[in-house]
């Protein structure tokens, strides 16, 4: 296979740190920034709601930088000369992607069970409370909402972690 031209390897490289910082920066900013300042500031049924416009936002935003990252991030192996195949585990480069793939996989399964099972559970539960009145269901839900989001800020921060330690190899 001919090496890939400069400029379409350097482009890979942009549009893959692009979706990173889209999608990790979203992640830190609710995690670290919006839920703090939501809890502090609105009541339980506002705080939902705020959470369900920015969610259903950030949803499309995600799953496109996820998209992304997946085919720019095969460019960039298959154009590294540390790259000896699928499950390689020769080198410090080598080991290092495979568990910041691990890694990756992980935040995929949390952002999926986030956007279809607890986000439709969520708005279920606040149609159900409009009748009852009742908000320990989305109580419940948004503990696991925030759960569930800063277990994907850790892994992210791992993903970057083993980056840097593949860059180093």
């Amino acid at each position: 296979m001919d090496a890939m031209p400069t400029w379409a390897l350097a482009l890979t490289y942009f549009l893959h740190m692009l979706a990173t910082v889209l999608w990790l920066g979203s992640l830190a900013l609710l995690s670290l920034i919006v839920i703090p300042a939501m809890r502090r500031s609105l009541d339980i049924k506002s705080q939902s709601k705020l959470m369900a416009a920015i969610q259903k936002r950030l949803d499309s935003l995600g799953w496109f930088s996820i998209a992304l990252l997946l085919v720019t991030g095969m460019f960039q192996m298959s154009a590294n000369p540390n790259y000896e195949g699928f499950l390689s585990m020769s080198g410090q480069w080598a080991s290092s992607i495979l568990i910041k793939h691990i890694f990756f996989l992980g935040m995929i399964a949390l952002s999926a069970t986030q956007t279809w099972w607890l986000l439709p559970s969520m708005q279920r539960a606040m149609f159900r409370q409009k009748k009852s009145s009742n908000m320990e269901e989305i109580e419940a839900l948004q503990k696991r909402e925030v759960l569930l989001l800063n277990l994907n800020l850790i892994l992210a921060i791992l993903v970057l972690a083993m980056t840097a330690l593949a860059r180093t190899a």
